[in-house]
């Protein structure tokens, strides 16, 4: 149990939280929001012991392992496999004296420290971070690579598979997504919800949180609000509250009448393609949610460029990659106006090979790339976030485009984008990696694209900037071509979806959820190779007596347990929502409380619960089954069929 009683919380003169209380149960996994800049890290700070209130408690019982994942990581010569290794303090520190205790010729020490090894499951240990290595996207060949060797997203990515690797009753998690791809994201999806202890997390990806989180706890205010259920719940029953305020309300139309618009238009051009059903199911419950977000600073669009071309660009029998080793052979496709495409593929298959071809960037190594007399290009990724000038303001960019424009003009069309204020005129040097990213992306919409090539935008973009991307993306024009992790974007700006994978870019028919499904049986199908190429002498099953075979199936089951507890919860919550629908439609069948004017206040208050109590039931009968589904997997995973 974790509660937090009348808590005030300050950094120099900002007060964060004045008088908050919540209460958190163990095996609550938890979503964390919040604007920037609203206490979310500093809360994490407070739960670590680093920070200590201003006034109130906080009190913290059946916490004694708390693990963190940290932000950066130290350059170290030690391989990528030993430092997730370490996260294990106990174990290593067993591995210690088993060394010292071998030299000094201690032979009961020695039987004692291995006992104690076997009780924290040392053999299996490598094994266990070789997956999550795997799981996040490493290859094999670089697991005994120094981890100074990595780029910063993949430090970080080292840092999230030790956190998970240490023995913890509470997990803190501070945006494990941001250097993800989509295979790892939803790796990484499948491994916290099986994980059994207290789970916090911030994280601005809103499908992520939706599909591991039970509860939200949202900073506003200087308060702690706790909603029952993952994001899109949090924004229902925020909306709710939000819309009884007339001026939200109001504001609240405008952005619903937009997304009318959109679906009207989109519905009467792709009404066959599965995912383009999928994308008009989202977005009509964004429709009900948008007073989520009525106020969010950022509100912009993708001005419609002043010619274009169509086709905009023709790639024909081109191999891509680099110093003549082609990554991707036989490309050949052609570009129009208003199409929208999602890439998938595994990571390393050439996605971003591919968008660099695109943008000009890498010549193809043979074939053409021939564009369109009026394209232009916006092109967004991580690296021009470095490029930016770090002296100069977010005014002096845009100004630098277009010399002629007036400075009011600039502060306006930078205001949707959240730079208001004196925050035009500071230098980009001092901005976080959301600021950059937001400035990046004013900066490809000012240049007026009819071609949007997007690898991962929203990468250090929070939740309010997210959407307003995904409504930009929807009334955009042009072509867009994206890749992303996050996705709630894919799902509501894209019509279709190419495959990237085994050196081929083809159409992927089917959505996010069969994707899903295809890495899912490539991966059982990579396992199935790489067990037949082992030598005989590595698959053979090793002769142990009974006893040990019967301790190892009961730690196996005991690693089931959270899956099969978590079934169990969700099959008692359908039946018990099965129960309460069925006696309001008991009720309902009588005729008489539709003739009755004296109950029609019960009779409105009936189909309100029964509204709800379906949403409620579908919401819980998907969890149920990809739960079910998981288990299953995981069960015929360790041959416990």
């Amino acid at each position: 149990m974790m509660t937090l009683g009348g808590l005030t919380l300050q950094r120099g003169d900002l007060r964060l939280l004045e008088n908050a209380s919540v209460s958190l149960h163990s095996g609550w996994k938890v979503g964390l929001t919040g604007a920037n800049g609203a206490g979310k890290s500093s809360l994490f700070k407070l739960l670590l012991g680093e920070l200590t209130p201003d006034a109130g408690e906080l009190q913290m019982s059946g916490y004694d392992r708390i693990a963190y994942m940290a932000q950066e990581v130290p350059s170290l010569q030690l391989a990528a496999l030993d430092y997730v290794l370490e996260g294990h303090q106990e174990l290593k520190q067993v591995e210690l004296d088993l060394v010292a205790a071998e030299k000094a010729g201690d032979n009961n020490r020695l039987a004692e420290l291995y006992g104690q090894y076997d009780l924290l499951q040392g053999y299996s240990k490598k094994a266990e971070a070789e997956q999550l290595l795997a799981g996040l996207g490493f290859p094999q060949a670089v697991f005994n690579n120094p981890v100074d060797s990595f780029s910063g997203g993949w430090r970080i990515r080292l840092n999230l598979a030790r956190t998970l690797f240490m023995p913890s009753d509470l997990m803190l998690l501070d945006e494990p997504t941001n250097h993800l791809d989509l295979d790892a994201t939803l790796w990484l999806e499948g491994w916290l919800r099986s994980y059994p202890g207290t789970l916090i997390l911030i994280s601005h990806d809103r499908d992520f949180l939706d599909n591991v989180v039970d509860h939200l706890l949202h900073v506003e205010h200087k308060q702690l609000h706790l909603y029952k259920g993952g994001y899109s719940a949090f924004e229902r029953q925020r909306s709710e509250r939000l819309a009884q305020q007339q001026s939200m309300f109001e504001k609240q139309q405008r952005e619903i009448a937009h997304m009318e618009n959109f679906i009207r238009r989109f519905k009467a051009k792709a009404t066959k393609a599965k995912q383009a059903q999928s994308r008009i199911k989202s977005l009509e419950r964004m429709e009900k949610i948008a007073a989520a977000h009525v106020d969010s600073p950022f509100h912009f669009i993708f001005p419609e460029a002043s010619q274009s071309s169509d086709p905009l660009l023709v790639m024909r029998e081109a191999n891509l990659g680099y110093s003549n080793k082609p990554i991707i052979d036989n490309v050949g496709f052609t570009l129009h106006p208003g199409q929208r495409i999602g890439l998938l593929g595994p990571n390393g298959a050439g996605k971003s090979t591919l968008i660099k071809t695109l943008v000009g960037d890498l010549p193809p190594i043979t074939g053409q790339r021939t564009q369109g007399e009026h394209l232009y290009i916006g092109y967004f990724a991580q690296h021009q976030l470095e490029a930016l000038d770090v002296d100069a303001s977010p005014l002096l960019h845009i100004q630098r485009l277009s010399p002629d424009a007036k400075e009011q003009e600039l502060r306006n069309f930078l205001g949707g984008f959240g730079f208001q204020g004196d925050e035009v005129l500071a230098a980009v040097g001092r901005f976080s990696g959301g600021e950059k990213a937001r400035l990046a992306l004013a900066m490809i919409a000012w240049k007026k694209p009819n071609l949007l090539l997007l690898d991962e935008p929203t990468n250090h973009l929070d939740l309010e900037m997210r959407h307003a991307l995904t409504l930009a993306l929807q009334g955009f024009e042009g072509a867009v071509i994206v890749v992303s992790h996050d996705r709630h974007l894919l799902n509501n700006t894209v019509d279709e979806y190419w495959l990237v994978a085994d050196g081929k870019v083809a159409t992927f028919d089917g959505d996010l959820t069969d994707y899903a499904q295809w890495l899912k049986e490539r991966q059982q199908a990579a396992r199935r190779v790489e067990k037949a190429d082992k030598p005989q002498e590595e698959t053979a099953t090793p002769v142990v007596n009974k006893k040990l075979d019967r301790k190892e199936a009961a730690r196996l089951r005991e690693v089931l347990r959270p899956l099969k507890k978590q079934v169990d919860k969700l099959e008692k919550q359908i039946e018990t929502l099965q129960a309460q629908l069925k006696t309001i439609e008991n009720t309902l069948a009588d005729t008489d409380i539709y003739t009755d004017n004296q109950r029609k206040d019960e009779l409105q208050s009936l189909l309100k619960d029964q509204g709800q109590l379906e949403l409620e039931l579908e919401s819980i009968e998907m969890q149920w089954l990809e739960s079910s589904e998981e288990l299953e997997s995981r069960t015929a995973e360790l041959g416990l069929d």
